[in-house]
């Protein structure tokens, strides 16, 4: 044991050195955060950034397209009749179902 520790360099025998290291060691593998956990937290992050810019774009898409649909009555009339089956007190509507 004693050869061994003669053959360390003199910076490793020093306390500090070896209470820094430990820490280090503790602190990069051993803490709850530690590199992987740090690494798997910003990749969410990542993809999450990425999915409020998606649904950000899909909110002023809809937003220009309620602009327009409240602005001009044909459409809004075609919106009606094809979402939602409106018709007029006249028509008959015939919904054909495919198998």
């Amino acid at each position: 044991m004693q050869k061994l520790y003669n053959k360390l360099p003199p910076f490793a025998r020093n306390y500090y050195f070896l209470f820094v290291l430990g820490f280090l060691l503790w602190m990069l593998f051993f803490d709850s955060n530690d590199l992987y956990s740090q690494y798997k937290l910003r990749a969410k992050l990542r993809d999450l950034e990425n999915q409020k810019e998606y649904y950000l774009e899909k909110i002023e898409e809809v937003k220009k397209d309620r602009q327009e649909l409240f602005s001009n009555n044909e459409l809004l009339e075609k919106f009606a009749r094809e979402k939602y089956l409106m018709k007029k007190p006249t028509e008959d509507i015939y919904v054909i179902v495919e198998e």
